[in-house]
């Protein structure tokens, strides 16, 4: 393949995505016991007031601890948990500046939203919705958010009901990219 000049030279792959949470060991356990994350490694940082200002933009009294999970099959997690004089207790929303969300694919979103309704730590956000016509690339599409006791908005989506779905990346390019390697 060739290089694309417009890409940072070298770029490879995602290695991880990271979330900044309010109690570490809750949030471990939700990614492990709810969704099957294994624990990699764990560390910690700070307060050093001549790194944390330049090298993370955080005040000098900042301090964290993180934890790096694998989420079967195909993502890392880092989770941070920061203390600071200055830190914000509220989780961005969706509508924020900074907001997000983490999206899983499921055989059955209406086995997930029963699941998770026995739950006390997550809150299904409305109903079940299906995409219409409006948006024919992905009519049929079948999703509800959640969101975590700490604010973390996640996304379960059922596309098996979606007649040509558009090509994004899934276990059939993990396994042709495997093979291709060979």
């Amino acid at each position: 393949m060739t290089p694309d000049p417009s890409t940072l030279p070298g770029l490879q792959y995602v290695d991880h995505v990271a979330f900044t949470v309010p109690d570490l060991d809750d949030a471990t356990r939700l990614f492990t016991d709810l969704l099957g994350a294994e624990l990699l490694y764990e560390s910690t940082r700070g307060p050093d007031a001549a790194v944390m200002p330049e090298h993370f933009g955080v005040p000098e009294d900042a301090h964290l601890k993180l934890r790096m999970l694998r989420l079967p099959p195909n993502l890392n997690i880092e989770l941070f948990q920061w203390w600071s004089a200055d830190r914000s207790p509220v989780f961005p929303r969706a509508s924020d500046a900074g907001g997000h969300h983490l999206c899983f694919v499921v055989n059955d979103v209406d086995d997930v939203v029963a699941a998770i309704s026995r739950l006390r730590d997550i809150e299904i956000l409305g109903a079940r919705k299906e995409v219409a016509g409006d948006s024919p690339a992905v009519a049929g599409n079948r999703w509800v958010y959640a969101r975590t006791s700490w604010g973390l908005i996640l996304e379960f989506v059922d596309r098996s009901r979606v007649a040509k779905p558009p090509h994004l990346v899934g276990p059939h390019d993990w396994h042709a990219q495997a093979t291709s390697a060979i």
